[in-house]
Parts: structure tokens; C-alpha cells; sequence
């Protein structure tokens, strides 16, 4: 069950932007995409709107644009658009994979290397980044964590790290920034327990965990909307939902801007109980969850992500059999690994999700009632390893996927 391939030789160098450059070679434009009943690449195009595949349906459109390989030899676990930057600012992402921060941006026809971190501890493993933005100049910042349970924040501005968090006694498996505060940082770990920072005071706020907290390793966790919950899963099966709007938390999150330069010890809030908590919804490791509206999507290593959300009928306080209303499920084909993630664009339109064999799956979330979700694949005779996130712009426009071979890829939505 090891997330991580086995150890290929070693290259310390940063990548230049001619080992980036795009590999396109050997490629028909009939291979850009394929249904699932329609795998073998070069079929027509008459052959593919036949097999119901992605020309049909003009939001799940995408076509091949290339794909780039980072230097390394090592998987790229996490990828993440900065969702921040509005048009006219250019499609700006970073990629994580062994002790490499790469930030890239989109170009009219591929992608350009802006900016590469090498982590001087040969033995990091970066995860998982996500991006946020200062609040006084409105610079971007961007956090990553790993193996060795350290976030770092980095400015790109400054083309540096300038800042590092350490408190989790072991690996951390996913950031996210809060979508209403953008110094507020949460981070979930493998010591069982999810972390909430304040980067601009450098203040570790609450811990969430403990008596009713996770069992076992935490690999996901997200914001509600509006930030007043987090859901959270991991290796235990479990998904738990937490409230980030109670008077104590809240009250710990105005001291963290209070106590800024102040050297006393900040009295971190611990957050034991959960506020929902399951079992029932998967059988297996639980390595994504995001809420959608009200909602949750959550995957496991089942070939299926559920739309579920709690059952509000049980008014009782917190209860370790709380049930739950699976509203729908959405099934793939060969996704039986986990740290397998999905994505959806800013306005929760299209949802996409890779595998191990190196399809990439979408589905238009803006269909009318559940039943009616389309799907289609995206697939390339030379995108054969397991794709372990995905990413959309804020509009939907530009999919990028990272690979287990180093390999970012990126597909664009036709008229």
C-alpha cells in the first residue's frame, strides 16, 4: 500500500525549460480523446460520436494540447491552478513531487517554467500545495507540505520560501486555504489530526483530533463555502465533519491576529469532537472529499465518488452512528490505488478524476438532477501511468492532470 514508487536515480537539478519542453511526437489528433467504450486510439471521429464520446457534449469537450515531463523521475502527487488571479492574469499552477516546488504558467500553446524550489533535504517528498495570496499587497503565496510534516509558504514574488510551520509529528497529505480569510491554513497529517494556521502570525490555532478524532492517517479535508465546516477523511474510513464557527474557535482566531510579534506561546485551541462523523459511506481508505454546495463528493479506492450529505433528521448532538442520504454515485473503471484526487473548476461545473492506467474522466455536474450527469474520457496512447490529481482554471477551459511518471498534461475545452 505504499503511496510512493520505488526510488529511481536521483537528479538534484532544477528543471530547464528545455527538459520541460512538450514531447508531441508519434500523436493523431484522433487519439486526443476517447470514450470508455472506445479506448484504442486513431478511431474516427464518426466512430467516437457513435461510442458516445466527448464531442457530444460541448462542456466535456476537451482536446489534447501536450504534455511535459519534469526532470526528476519521480511521481508529481499534486497539482493545484491559483484559482486567486482573475482575468487578464494569465492560468498560473504548481506541481509537487519528490523535494520539487514548480510553478508554471499556461501559455496560448502549452505551458512556460516560471519558477522551480528544490528543498535542500534530499529526503522530502512534497504532496500536496495550495495557493492563497497576501492580504496587504495581493501578492500570491503559495504553501506546500510533505514528508516530513513541514509547510512551507512560499512568495513567488520574493522567489523564495518565506516562511515554515512545524507541528505535525509526521507526513501532511493535503493544504487548503480558507476561502473567506486568506491567512487561514489547514493542514491534515498522517499523526491523525488536521491543523489550523494563521501564516501571517505564524500562530497554529486549532488542532482538530483526539478523543473523537481520526483513528488513523488523514489524507483529505476541505472548506465549506463560506468556511464555518471542514469535512475530513482518511485511512480509518471515516468522514468527519467539523465546525469552524463555534464562539471558542472563532475567539482563538482573533487572538492570532492580536498576539502577532508577541513571544509568548499562543494557546492553540483543541478541537476533539466532530460534529458528524461516518463510517457508512465507504469500505475502504477515504483519500478525497470536497463539499459541493451542501453537499460532499468523496472517493475511495472503490471506482466510485458518492454525492452524499448527513442525514438532518438525527438532531441529536454529536452521535458515532450518525447517519447518512447517498444522493448519488458515480462510477469509473481502474481506479483501485489511493492519494488518487479529484477536482472540479471555481463554479463546481465539471468534475474530473484520473486513474491508474492513465485515463482522465469528466463529468458535467450542471446537469438538471443527478441521473442526468454526463461523462466522458480523455485518454492518450502515451499517457499510460496513474494520474493522481487533476486541476481546472477558474473557468473550466484548461484541465491539467500530474502522473506518477513526472508528467503534467494538459487538455483544453473546445467551442
Amino acid at each position: 500500500m505504499e503511496r510512493e514508487a520505488s526510488k529511481k536515480n536521483r537528479n538534484y537539478q532544477e528543471i530547464s525549460e528545455e527538459e520541460g519542453s512538450e514531447e508531441q511526437d508519434g500523436f493523431s489528433e484522433d487519439s486526443d480523446v476517447c470514450s470508455d467504450d472506445s479506448l484504442e486510439s486513431g478511431r474516427n471521429e464518426k466512430s467516437m460520436k457513435r461510442n458516445g464520446a466527448l464531442h457530444g457534449n460541448s462542456t466535456l469537450n476537451y482536446q489534447y494540447t501536450g504534455h511535459w515531463k519534469e526532470n526528476h523521475g519521480h511521481p508529481l502527487f499534486g497539482i493545484c491552478v491559483n484559482h486567486n488571479l482573475k482575468p487578464p492574469h494569465p492560468t498560473v499552477f504548481a506541481t509537487v513531487g519528490y523535494n520539487r516546488v514548480t510553478i508554471y504558467e499556461a501559455i496560448a500553446d502549452g505551458i512556460k517554467l516560471s519558477q522551480c524550489y528544490a528543498d535542500p533535504d534530499t529526503e522530502e517528498n512534497f504532496y500536496t500545495c495550495a495557493w492563497s495570496f497576501d492580504a496587504d499587497t495581493g501578492r500570491p503565496l503559495l504553501a506546500a507540505g510533505g514528508f516530513r510534516g513541514i509547510v512551507r509558504i512560499f512568495s513567488p514574488a520574493n522567489m523564495n520560501c518565506i516562511k515554515h510551520f512545524i507541528g505535525h509529528g509526521n507526513a501532511i497529505n493535503e493544504l487548503k486555504f480558507h476561502p473567506k480569510d486568506p491567512n487561514i491554513l489547514l493542514s491534515v497529517s498522517k499523526d491523525h489530526a488536521l491543523r489550523l494556521w494563521n501564516v501571517k502570525t505564524e500562530c497554529n490555532i486549532v488542532i482538530f483530533g483526539g478523543v473523537e478524532g481520526h483513528r488513523d492517517e488523514v489524507l483529505s479535508a476541505d472548506f465549506n463555502v463560506d468556511g464555518t465546516k471542514i469535512i475530513s477523511s482518511g485511512m480509518d474510513h471515516s468522514l468527519k465533519i467539523w465546525a469552524c464557527d463555534t464562539e471558542k474557535i472563532k475567539s482563538a482566531i482573533n487572538l492570532s491576529y492580536q498576539i502577532h510579534g508577541n513571544k509568548r506561546v499562543f494557546p492553540t485551541e483543541l478541537c476533539h469532537f466532530p460534529e458528524f462523523s461516518t463510517r457508512d459511506i465507504h469500505r475502504n481508505y477515504v483519500d478525497c472529499c470536497k463539499w459541493f454546495g451542501d453537499f460532499i463528493l468523496s472517493k475511495s479506492c472503490e471506482n466510485c465518488i458518492v454525492c452524499w450529505k448527513p442525514d438532518d433528521r438525527n438532531k441529536e448532538p454529536f452521535n458515532s452512528e450518525s447517519k447518512v442520504v447517498v444522493v448519488h454515485k458515480i462510477n469509473y473503471k481502474d481506479c483501485e490505488i489511493w492519494f488518487v484526487r479529484f477536482a472540479m473548476d471555481l463554479q463546481q461545473k465539471v468534475l474530473a478524476l484520473g486513474n491508474q492506467v492513465g485515463k482522465t474522466y469528466v463529468w458535467d455536474l450542471s446537469a438538471p438532477e443527478p441521473s442526468m450527469i454526463r461523462m466522458g474520457v480523455l485518454c492518450h496512447p502515451k499517457c499510460t501511468s496513474a494520474v493522481r490529481q487533476t486541476s481546472l482554471s477558474r473557468d473550466g477551459k484548461i484541465l491539467l492532470c500530474v502522473c506518477d511518471d513526472g508528467t503534467i498534461w494538459r487538455w483544453d475545452k473546445t467551442d
